[in-house]
């Protein structure tokens, strides 16, 4: 999955992620509050994301069902990556002490941080 989702494509792999499959329709009114786009405009999205692999459709009868190929997991991961190598050469350790002097995490968020760290010393 060496291909990149827009903002847009999240919110519609989120829509797949959480469910599937899902038809056009289900996908457009699932976003439809958030994001006030129309049935063409996720039928642009659809179609762009088919040809980058991200997902697929089967034929359903009356509608299409859409059916996420790329798991959540792994985009999480290479977004997460992209993100580290732009923003902090790849360096996460710059990326929580910017974090820290910002005062951007919260004890909880702390307290999990050192619960991670701790599972991987074992």
């Amino acid at each position: 999955m060496k291909q990149k989702l827009t903002d847009a494509e999240w919110k519609v792999m989120t829509v797949l992620w959480e469910q599937s499959p899902r038809t056009m329709m289900e996908i457009t009114n699932a976003l439809k509050e958030e994001t006030g786009w129309t049935k063409y405009t996720v039928m642009s999205f659809l179609k762009r994301m088919e040809e980058k692999g991200a997902l697929h459709f089967t034929d359903g009868g009356k509608a299409k069902l859409y059916y996420p190929d790329w798991k959540k997991e792994d985009a999480e991961i290479q977004e997460t990556e992209d993100f580290l190598n732009k923003v902090f050469h790849g360096k996460i350790g710059l990326m929580l002490n910017a974090m820290v002097q910002q005062n951007a995490l919260s004890e909880q968020e702390i307290e999990e941080l050192n619960r991670i760290l701790n599972e991987c010393e074992k």
